[in-house]
């Protein structure tokens, strides 16, 4: 009887006691794969890499191994170029967007890891521990992207071993040769130094040589092609003296042949040789776009210049308007191109160009007063030939016109209102009765008035010729020195 109640009794509590084990283990189970891992258990990462057990205002080596300065600081550096973004031949610059990668070793931050993974940190961490102090040479402005939070990210090895990257646009100054623009190649530089430390403190030098620098293949101008980077390192000497404004003699490079100089007003600061990298790149400019929008214009003006000498030359209201106009035009085209440039003080391929079809199209206005003036000096000598003629002029002389007269130098004659007579102008009979009788015109010469008339025609003629045969020689001469 006794055992048949505990029996029921002890197999419903073991029951209910692995049913209460099974909730634990799940518990457990939960707890441990809700774990938060940011937790700190052993150190923290700056404990870590003892960063409060060094100065870090201090660069690497400072001081090692009983030297005063200790050896120099390698440092690496390579580049991706992200985006070449503008080039300003006014303000003689450019702007380019990049990453910045510099490797180096510092012991200081080295740690214990069994894994031998590295530690990756934002740029909070930057702020802390020394870094190379980089900056852009002749930068006109720069600066480091913040969205969604600052482009900066520290790699830490566990043998002191540092990647420093961050993200950086940067305008720099580009000293161009504009003499054969629109045609010209340009070649501009990007400088990155060290500021304070000279080489014997910090060692700049390309990471893998040329390869170094890597380029995005969609990187591409408007108005340029770009045809090449490539990398090159320098020393540039700085000079220290009391005075700005007047800079010491250069001194030749130590290492690399080249040197430059600069000038500092601090009294305090020594000189020294510093590193200098140059990612430098070689621009061909786009000559299609010049072309349609300078080239073409101002060679139709110059064409539609010589118009006028197929225009009868007594049609003044045609012949002055369309001269005026091409003259115009051809100053705006000239304003417009350099409106867009920079004053410089020299002159500029397409300057040639457009100068020299600015003066063909003047020289069409020249040519026409010319023509006008002949044609001038023509009617006032025949209109003086007309008042000295005796009365019978009127009378036909049926041998005369016979002889000499003919349609085309009739067609080319003047009208000047006189009545007709037997279908026949007296103007017409006037005129040949001038060039074959001395003694009809008095003091007029036959011979001098003929010379006027044939002038007048020769310099249209001959215009229509030496005009077009002279801009294709100049444009020949042009294009095979500027192409």
């Amino acid at each position: 009887m006794h055992t048949d109640v505990v029996l029921p009794f002890l197999l419903a509590w073991m029951t209910a006691a692995s049913g209460t084990l099974q909730r634990c283990r799940n518990v457990s189970f939960i707890f441990k794969r809700s774990l938060d891992v940011t937790k700190v258990w052993g150190p923290k990462s700056e404990q870590l890499l003892k960063i409060d057990n060094h100065d870090f205002t201090m660069r690497p080596g400072f001081g090692a191994r009983c030297v005063s300065a200790g050896p120099a600081v390698p440092v690496g550096v390579d580049v991706q170029v992200e985006s070449l973004d503008a080039i300003s031949e006014v303000d003689m610059d450019f702007t380019m967007t990049l990453y910045l990668r510099h490797y180096w070793k510092d012991e200081r931050l080295a740690f214990k890891s069994n894994t031998n993974l590295s530690m990756t940190f934002d740029g909070r961490l930057v702020k802390k521990i020394w870094v190379p102090d980089m900056f852009f040479v002749h930068s006109k402005k720069s600066f480091t992207h913040d969205t969604t939070t600052e482009n900066v990210m520290l790699r830490v090895f566990p043998d002191g071993k540092v990647l420093y990257s961050l993200r950086v646009t940067v305008t720099s100054m580009c000293s161009m040769d504009l003499s054969r623009f629109p045609l010209d190649t340009q070649t501009c530089s990007l400088e990155i130094e060290s500021y304070a430390y000279t080489d014997d403190d910090l060692m700049l030098y390309w990471k893998e040589g040329n390869r170094s620098l890597s380029t995005d293949d969609r990187i591409s101008l408007s108005q340029f092609l770009i045809q090449k980077f490539h990398t090159t390192t320098r020393l540039a000497f700085y000079s220290s003296t009391g005075q700005t404004g007047s800079a010491a003699p250069p001194f030749p490079s130590r290492a690399y042949g080249r040197y430059e100089s600069r000038v500092t007003s601090d009294l305090f600061s020594p000189p020294g040789w510093y590193n200098r990298l140059y990612i430098t790149f070689t621009l061909r400019r786009h000559v299609f776009f010049f072309l349609l929008q300078t080239y073409f214009p101002a060679t139709l003006m110059v064409m539609l210049s010589w118009v006028s000498f197929w225009i009868d030359r007594r049609a003044v209201p045609a012949r002055v308007p369309l001269g005026i106009t091409t003259v115009l035009t051809m100053s705006t085209i000239i304003t417009g191109v350099n409106a867009s440039m920079p004053r410089v003080s020299y002159i500029k391929a397409v300057d040639i160009y457009l100068w020299v079809s600015f003066v063909f199209v003047f020289l069409s206005v020249i040519e026409y007063a010319a023509v006008n003036y002949l044609s001038t000096l023509q009617e006032r000598k025949e209109r003086m030939l007309r008042e000295r003629l005796p009365c019978t002029c009127g009378l036909a002389h049926p041998g005369m016109m016979s002889a000499s007269y003919s349609e085309v130098e009739a067609n080319a004659t003047g009208n000047y209102g006189l009545p007709e007579s037997n279908g026949v102008k007296r103007e017409r009979m006037l005129v040949q009765l001038a060039m074959e009788s001395d003694q009809v015109t008095g003091h007029v010469g036959s011979s001098a008035y003929s010379n006027v008339w044939i002038d007048t025609h020769v310099i249209d003629k001959y215009s229509r010729v030496l005009f077009p045969g002279s801009y294709v020689l100049f444009n020949i001469i042009y294009w095979s020195i500027y192409s």
